[in-house]
């Protein structure tokens, strides 16, 4: 199952276990990595990571998703707390979003803040709900848009962290939306 919305010691949203959150914790502690960043392109917020995270500066959190929508969290303005001020970027977009709007704010922000963070490791919370087919949402995006994300994560692993990407399946709910992008997704990781 999806992981994103299980907060410490709540499970919420379909989630029990915070798959990405455990894993960015492994790395830096067990895997004596500085700077790990998870990028969440679900359709829905995963406020489960980004509050795990946002008093911590090692962990660059970026989502984008769509707003208003399930869980009702990842306002612009939550950009992390106190130590971890900045280390949080929530892209909110408006229903019915399609790929030159959403690739523009992942290209244009996402991308961005992660040349400047430099991870050492990226770990993808890859949610296919955002995929036109799907019946939670109401975003257009193509499987094209997943292929060109996967594109712009993995040239910024391969320059920053020695390719060190892992990406976790969180939503997707319409089976051929769900192959759609998937097969887009991985089919970059492999090439």
């Amino acid at each position: 199952p999806p992981g994103h919305h299980a907060e410490e010691g709540l499970a919420m949203g379909f989630c029990f276990t915070n798959h990405v959150a455990l894993a960015a914790r492994a790395a830096r502690e067990e895997g004596g990595l500085e700077r790990v960043a998870i990028v969440d392109f679900d359709v829905h917020h995963g406020n489960g990571t980004q509050h795990l995270f946002e008093r911590d500066p090692s962990v660059l959190y970026a989502s984008l998703h769509e707003s208003p929508h399930y869980p009702g969290t990842g306002a612009a303005s939550e950009r992390g707390l106190g130590d971890g001020e900045g280390a949080t970027l929530n892209c909110p977009l408006p229903g019915g979003t399609g790929d030159d709007a959403w690739l523009a704010a992942f290209e244009g922000r996402v991308l961005p803040a992660l040349e400047a963070f430099a991870p050492e490791f990226v770990l993808v919370s890859a949610g296919f709900d955002a995929h036109e087919r799907d019946p939670l949402s109401s975003m257009r995006l193509s499987a094209e848009a997943y292929a060109r994300m996967t594109a712009g994560l993995r040239e910024q692993a391969d320059r920053s962290a020695g390719g060190r990407l892992v990406s976790c399946l969180e939503g997707g709910y319409d089976l051929i939306g769900l192959a759609e992008g998937v097969e887009a997704h991985v089919g970059v990781l492999l090439s």
